[in-house]
């Protein structure tokens, strides 16, 4: 299928009805007041905001706060409009109206090239498929918390929620005094004349319910006093005091508790099970057994009074394992199999311009180099977990998760119960990283609890458990080449990869009622080399989406996490081969991609480069967009026995309208350092259907001893934002790579770099 067929076909459906989804009203996803949580002497004003009797604003929180800073940025955006103070605002978990669902998200999986989608006028193509997705997004109202894209799909929204109930609440103010609204001003939550009246939002609350808002004005970005403006975390004091919930501290009266053991062959299951000596030890209670829930691996669970007796329970289980019915899997064997594939099929072409085989024929010179990327798991510090209740016919669920929805339904299914019987409560989530965007944890849970005679378990992965049986990054294997003419100038760049697609499977695992054909293209298998910036004639760039056995799924960046290591150190490959500087290079090819190179210049000047360095030590370069911002890094780093040291890295982001930077300048620190990890240590080997890295000592973490300083730069932007969440990622391993080159000559073309 070509890509032109695929993206019409898939926007046919909006026809002449198409207007861009940006002229959509935002008021259509504002809600009615209902869908806020009943609360004494609180007042609703619309499906986001209402007003609690003590004058603080009630938030519905519609994502997962997993260290990304939601919890902060959403609050802020509504602090804003409203005029309140961004202590005053607290939050409730919303509801599962479709309202709430992520529109942004959905947009940002169409796979359209950044220069069709930012040109002007858009062309019609984009304007159909964006117009399409977003009326679906809508309808759908999948709530989830994933691809950097929470304050993105929350930024005209909850701006539009909390002036709409500003202007409620001055509507109300005027008609009780009878004085015109713009005669009237806020500060701090209380409405206030010049003729010495005033009223705080908690006293309007109720008048305001009933006063239809007039003309409703987002305020101009010169008035912004929170946005833009760093400003401390809400989530900090409880994360510090220890009183914010995490999965594992869920306590319900009654609990107990329930310990896992999975197949230790992928896709296997157990034959015989002897729960004797389990049972016989003092504290366990009982064995249940544990299907392939959602696309994951078949085993058992013991219960006992604390997690301790469980999993000595589980432990002492005998049990003979049975392997896969298609063979066991071997990650080596794998990657033989992504060459062929690479070497031998067609693949989906997700971007092709200009005549990229006729440019290498007519070439002075080709330059070819096959990258590699190898599975990772996504280790995160909190280990899957779910506390799971079912009495009377009724589901409770407690659980930290990027797909609170997913969950609920997932909940229904395993316990025979309609959704409307199932009660979630979402915690705050100990690292996400993709992980938590699966259900099948969850599953487990309640097919346990089911067996607990209405007791609530909290089922607690171990951290072996955790890492062996994963939904793991893919993966990949890529051939890149470039032709270039007697003066050194690169004429055509072609790219082929291949790897299991992501989405295909996630959706059949957590939505199937509304999963595709598992061959449809995925636009996370080529994203980061389909949508490059760089201004080459002639380019073409094809995936292989296999299917290998090995459960894949979402990990922080995607497909940009390897994608932009193919292509960042092959570019640096190109100015080694045309023997230019790769910044150089690089601004050589981003004449028509204004916005990366600035990127790419305001890094160059604040990391030196070019400037000298101590003995021993280099610098290397990435540049890459992904998530709608663009981030370069530089590192610098040396050799210390053998293996590399980093020491600095200068990161410099544009990610649009910045709402707090504080919280870009973490998520860029703590994405270095979970990139470096995977950039040295990161891979996961299978032999003979058995995952090979277990705990940390296995699969290594990057230790503080080991941290860079990390400065991050921020490009002033009057666009809309981006994500911050992942975008730090992708350039870490690249810039990381080209830096080694140029202090051993050694072209490193495979992760991870540490072997």
């Amino acid at each position: 299928m070509r890509r032109r067929a695929w993206l019409l076909s898939a926007a046919g459906a909006a026809g002449a009805l198409v207007v861009g989804w940006g002229l959509l009203p935002a008021r259509s996803r504002l809600g009615s007041p209902g869908l806020m949580l009943p609360s004494e002497g609180a007042v609703a004003l619309n499906g986001w905001i209402k007003i609690a009797a003590d004058g603080a604003v009630v938030l519905a929180m519609p994502r997962s706060e997993m260290g990304q800073g939601v919890y902060t940025a959403l609050p802020m955006l509504v602090a804003e409009e409203l005029d309140v103070p961004l202590g005053r605002v607290r939050l409730e978990q919303a509801g599962a109206d479709t309202i709430y669902g992520n529109v942004a998200m959905l947009v940002a999986s169409l796979p359209f090239h950044p220069l069709e989608s930012e040109a002007e006028p858009r062309p019609f193509k984009v304007r159909a498929g964006e117009w399409t997705v977003s009326k679906i997004a809508r309808e759908l109202g999948i709530n989830a918390t994933g691809g950097s894209s929470s304050v993105a799909d929350a930024w005209v929204v909850l701006r539009t929620a909390a002036a709409t109930a500003r202007a409620s609440l001055l509507g109300a103010a005027s008609l009780q005094w009878r004085l015109p609204v713009d005669e009237l001003s806020v500060r701090d939550g209380v409405i206030s004349h010049p003729s010495g009246k005033t009223a705080r939002y908690s006293e309007l609350a109720r008048f305001a319910a009933a006063t239809p808002p007039g003309t409703v004005t987002l305020k101009d970005r010169k008035d912004w006093t929170l946005i833009g403006q760093p400003a401390p975390r809400l989530d900090v004091p409880a994360k510090v005091d220890g009183t914010a919930t995490y999965g594992l501290d869920v306590r319900p009266p009654g609990l107990v508790f329930a310990a896992i053991r999975l197949c230790p062959m992928l896709g296997g299951s157990p034959g015989a099970i002897d729960p004797a000596a389990a049972l016989a030890l003092p504290g366990v209670e009982r064995l249940v057994r544990l299907p392939a829930y959602a696309g994951s691996t078949a085993g058992f669970a013991v219960v006992g009074r604390t997690t301790w007796h469980a999993r000595q329970g589980a432990q002492a289980v005998e049990v003979q394992w049975q392997q896969r019915p298609r063979g066991p899997l071997d990650s080596r064997r794998i990657d033989s199999q992504l060459e062929a594939a690479v070497r031998t099929e067609k693949g989906f072409t997700f971007y092709e311009t200009g005549d990229a085989p006729a440019a290498e024929r007519q070439g002075a010179r080709t330059v070819e180099a096959w990258y590699r990327a190898p599975y990772l798991a996504h280790a995160t510090l909190e280990p899957m977990n779910c506390t799971a209740q079912v009495r009377e016919g009724r589901v409770e669920v407690w659980v930290p998760t990027q797909v609170p929805q997913m969950c609920r339904a997932i909940a229904a299914q395993v316990a025979g119960v309609s959704v409307d019987r199932v009660t979630l409560h979402v915690t705050l989530l100990g690292g996400g990283f993709g992980r938590r965007l699966e259900v099948d944890y969850v599953a487990q849970a309640v097919r346990v609890a089911m067996e607990c005679g209405g007791r609530p378990v909290q089922l607690a992965w171990s951290r072996e458990e955790d890492t062996t049986h994963d939904y793991y990054r893919p993966m990949h294997v890529a051939r890149l080449r470039a032709a270039l003419d007697a003066q050194g100038g690169i004429t055509s760049l072609s790219i082929k990869s291949a790897g299991d697609a992501i989405t295909p499977r996630w959706m059949e695992r957590g939505l199937p009622a509304l999963a595709g054909p598992v061959d449809m293209p995925d636009k996370t298998t080529a994203e980061g080399l389909f949508d490059l910036p760089y201004g080459v004639a002639n380019q073409h760039m094809a995936h292989v989406a296999t299917q290998m056995g090995v459960p894949v799924g979402f990990w922080r960046s995607v497909g940009h996490s390897h994608n932009a290591f193919f292509s960042e150190c092959f570019m640096d490959e190109l100015a080694a081969e045309t023997r230019q500087d790769p910044v150089a290079l690089r601004r050589q090819l981003l004449e028509r991609a204004p916005r990366h190179l600035a990127v790419l210049n305001l890094a160059a000047d604040k990391s030196g480069w070019g400037g000298p360095l101590p003995s021993g030590r280099a610098r290397g370069v990435a540049l890459h967009e992904s998530f709608g911002s663009i981030v370069a890094q530089v590192v610098e780093l040396s050799l210390q026995e053998g293996r590399p040291r980093l020491h600095r890295v200068t990161c410099v982001v544009d990610c649009g309208t910045v709402v707090n930077p504080n919280i870009v300048a973490q998520q860029m620190e703590g994405a270095v350092i979970f990139a470096l990890s995977a950039a040295l240590y990161g891979r996961v080997d299978i032999q003979e259907g058995v995952v090979q890295q277990s705990n940390f000592p296995s699969y290594p973490m990057v230790k503080l001893a080991q941290a860079p300083q990390v400065q991050t730069w921020l490009v002033p932007s009057r666009r809309p934002p981006g994500g911050v969440g992942e975008p730090g990622v992708p350039p870490l391993a690249p810039a990381l790579a080209n830096a080694l080159f140029v202090l051993t000559g050694q072209r490193a073309r495979s992760l991870p770099l540490a072997s």
